[in-house]
C-alpha cells in the first residue's frame, strides 16, 4: 500500500457549526451536508489519503478553560458558504469544514489536517477517500511541551501523538469516499491495517471488531459517502456513517482499548496508511504550537 498526497495551510473557522451525513447505517459523527463534494471520481480501485488544513484564524482566548492562544493564517484554498468556512483537500479537491458539532461529542471539533488515501494497482495510484482529523481546542493544553518545534520535528515524535491519542479529549477522523467501494472490501481493508496491531486479541476485543465490521459488511458505501470515527478518550469510539450529508445520530459505539488504539496507530504511528495525512497534522500542530 502506497501513500501519497500533499499538504494544505490550516484555516480558522469563525463560528463552529454542526455536521452530519450517511445513509441509516452506522453512522459516524460528521459536519453539516456540505455542498456536494467535488471528490475527484476514480474508476475501479481502492486508496486512502489525506491533507492538512486548519481553521484562520484560530483564538483560543475566549475559552476558560485555555489558556493557548495562537493565530493561523487562511490557507489560499480555503472558501466560505454563508456562515461555514472549508478547506480543501487539493489532492481530492474534497471540501472540510473547518469546524463542526458531531453528535455524542460535548464541544465543537476544528480542523487541524487534511490528507487522501492512495492505493497502487500495476503502478498506478488510485484515491480511495480523502480524510481530516478534527480535535479538540482543549488538545494544546495536554501537548504544551512540544511548543515551537517544527512540522518535520513533530511528524516523526511517536510520543506527541501517543499523548494527543491518550488525552481524555474528543478527536475524530473524518473520511469522504472518492469512489464507489463496496461495504466488505471498505472494512477488509481496514481490519487488515487493524489487525496485526492487536496481539492476542481479547473477547472484548474481539466484540469490538465484529460490531466495527457490522457498520460495512452488506452495504454499498457511495462516493461522497462520509464515515466519522471519533474518540471519546482512549477507550470509546463513536462510528457514524451517512450517505446523505452529516449525520445527526450514532451509529456504533467502539469499547476497546486495544481497537481504539491500533486504529488511531493506523492512521498516525510510525508507518500510517496516509503518509499526507499525518504530514499535515504535524504542520497544522506546528502552526497552532508556535
Amino acid at each position: 500500500m502506497l501513500g501519497v498526497g500533499a499538504i494544505s495551510t490550516p484555516i480558522w473557522v469563525s463560528s463552529p457549526t454542526r455536521s452530519s451525513a450517511w445513509s441509516s447505517y452506522p453512522r459516524i459523527c460528521h459536519p453539516q451536508r456540505l455542498q456536494p463534494n467535488p471528490v475527484a471520481q476514480v474508476n475501479n480501485f481502492h486508496s486512502l489519503s489525506f491533507l492538512s488544513t486548519f481553521p484562520p484564524h484560530f483564538s483560543l482566548q475566549n475559552d476558560s478553560t485555555l489558556n493557548t492562544h495562537f493565530l493561523l493564517m487562511p490557507a489560499a484554498s480555503s472558501s466560505s458558504v454563508g456562515n461555514t468556512e472549508y478547506t480543501e483537500e487539493p489532492a481530492t479537491n474534497v471540501k472540510f469544514q473547518t469546524s463542526l458539532s458531531l453528535p455524542g461529542c460535548l464541544s465543537s471539533l476544528f480542523l487541524l489536517g487534511t490528507g487522501y488515501r492512495e492505493k497502487v494497482f500495476a503502478i498506478i495510484g488510485v484515491k480511495v477517500y480523502a480524510a481530516g482529523l478534527y480535535v479538540s481546542p482543549s488538545i494544546f493544553d495536554k501537548i504544551d511541551a512540544w511548543k515551537g518545534r517544527s512540522a518535520a520535528e513533530l511528524q516523526e515524535d511517536s510520543s506527541l501523538f501517543a499523548s494527543i491519542f491518550q488525552a481524555p479529549v474528543e478527536k475524530s477522523l473524518h473520511i469522504v469516499l472518492v469512489r464507489d467501494v463496496d461495504g466488505k472490501t471498505f472494512w477488509d481493508a481496514l481490519d487488515e491495517a487493524i489487525s496485526p496491531r492487536i496481539n492476542a486479541p481479547t473477547p472484548v476485543d474481539e466484540s469490538a471488531l465484529a460490531t466495527f465490521r457490522g457498520i460495512f459488511e452488506g452495504r454499498s458505501l457511495k462516493k461522497g459517502t462520509f464515515i466519522f470515527l471519533t474518540w471519546l478518550d482512549s477507550t470509546k469510539m463513536l462510528v457514524c456513517v451517512s450517505s446523505d450529508g452529516m449525520p445527526s445520530r450514532v451509529d456504533a459505539t467502539i469499547e476497546s482499548p486495544n481497537v481504539t488504539s491500533a486504529l488511531f496507530d493506523v492512521f498516525f504511528g510510525g508507518v500510517p496508511v496516509s503518509p499526507t495525512l499525518k504530514a499535515s497534522v504535524a504542520n497544522g500542530l506546528a502552526k497552532a504550537l508556535k
